[in-house]
């Protein structure tokens, strides 16, 4: 299976880009913000998801190992192709979609295209035994526990306070997404913050 590719750009459409590598060109499917990041002759270096069926063999290219590993987990939903998918990491980042389903916040997986209530209630729900595995593929993000935690139980209290603070902001009147943005930006700064000195903390971010 191909898992990485490094070649440059020699053609991007709505969902799909032909990258050149060594004179053979792949028809990589993306995310529209990675695609409309692409310009022609440009060298670009992609992380391959490859999925195989009986009738097709297509290639989707995420400029992270954490948006792929991403990619995988949402498909173990029920209901949840490639199309989804990538429709999710469209509007969320993988840390994002990681703070969203410890909140539970259905409204920020119902922003994806073609992703109603019940499919993100679904996403949520499934996940919520995962997102151990997911915090892991954040590392690039801003997700406190993806750097910090070193073992379950870290992650596990980093977790818990990160998404009561979202909680407690969204409860407020805050925008989920901005809420998690704020909580993510403080806790950068603070050294394992209980949950009051997160929320004092975030609501600074979300002043200024």
């Amino acid at each position: 299976m191909i898992g990485r590719l490094k070649g440059t750009v020699i053609s991007v459409s709505e969902d799909t880009a032909i990258i050149d590598v060594g004179g053979v060109g792949y028809e990589i499917y993306a995310a529209a913000r990675v695609l409309q990041g692409f310009q022609i002759g440009e060298d670009v270096v992609l992380s391959i998801e490859t999925l195989v069926r009986e009738d097709l063999i297509r290639l989707f290219g995420f400029p992270s190992e954490s948006e792929r590993a991403a990619f995988r987990i949402l498909q173990t939903v029920q209901g949840v192709g490639a199309k989804h998918a990538l429709g999710i990491l469209q509007v969320l980042t993988p840390a994002e979609l990681y703070d969203a389903i410890a909140a539970e916040d259905l409204t920020a997986v119902c922003r994806a295209h073609g992703v109603g209530k019940k499919l993100a209630q679904r996403i949520v729900t499934e996940l919520q035994s995962k997102v151990g595995a997911l915090a892991a593929t954040t590392g690039d993000g801003p997700t406190l526990v993806a750097r910090r935690a070193v073992d379950d139980a870290p992650a596990d209290q980093a977790v818990g306070v990160r998404a009561d603070a979202v909680s407690a902001l969204s409860h407020l009147g805050y925008d989920g997404v901005d809420a998690r943005r704020a909580v993510a930006r403080a806790a950068e700064g603070l050294d394992s913050p209980g949950v009051e000195v997160l929320i004092k903390a975030a609501l600074k971010e979300l002043a200024a």
